[in-house]
């Protein structure tokens, strides 16, 4: 699949204002700092489409970008890719934390536009309760979901393989099926046609539905 254009469309500070649109969406979403401004950028060959900013938990609002996008076949699709806050920043206070979370949960339960959640965990961390918690939380509503492992770049091909397993096996635990997952790197590249390819597959299967 190849990108013909990616603008921002709308920044929304609740759910219930997000654009009335019909296209599928297509979220990310991850602890904050995990990189997931840089992945959006990088996914969509515009640098600065998505700001990235050194200061953790800084994004405080749904940003929807429109993308039309064509593939081998032809085809020319039109989805949204929104970009979610971050969560899980232990800095914010507790009012604050409880309306970040209320912003992530109405969209998350309530979007019937999301078609899928990318939720991105950082390759060279051990598997953090958050995000377990947060995996959780999708499975018991029925919510589909992938995983994206982010920054690859920093490990070896040996030491990616590794994480990446001991976060499978520590799933495995708890979930009878694994959801699909994809190792990134913004800087490299890696993973950039697996996870639009997989964006592309998913847009066939609802059109010829």
């Amino acid at each position: 699949m190849k990108i013909q254009s990616a603008t921002f469309k709308q920044s929304s500070p609740r759910a219930d204002m997000c654009p009335q649109t019909t296209q599928p969406e297509y979220a990310f979403i991850g602890r904050s700092n995990v990189g997931k401004s840089s992945l959006i950028n990088m996914l969509t060959g515009k640098k600065g489409l998505a700001m990235t900013s050194s200061t953790p938990g800084k994004t405080m609002l749904i940003n929807h970008f429109l993308l039309q996008t064509t593939n081998n076949r032809s085809n020319i699709n039109e989805w949204f890719l929104v970009d979610l806050p971050g969560y899980g920043f232990a800095l914010r206070g507790k009012r604050e934390m409880d309306k970040l979370w209320n912003l992530i949960s109405h969209y998350v339960l309530d979007r019937e536009q999301l078609t899928c959640l990318f939720v991105l965990i950082d390759i060279r961390h051990e598997p953090q309760k958050k995000d377990l918690n947060f995996l959780e939380f999708l499975g018991e509503n029925g919510i589909p979901f992938a995983l994206v492992f982010t920054k690859a770049d920093k490990l070896s091909h040996t030491k990616q393989v590794s994480n990446v397993n001991a976060y499978i096996d520590q799933l495995k635990e708890q979930w009878e099926e694994i959801p699909p997952y994809f190792i990134t790197s913004s800087t490299t590249k890696l993973g950039h046609d697996d996870l639009l390819d997989y964006i592309d597959s998913i847009n066939e299967s609802l059109t010829n539905n």
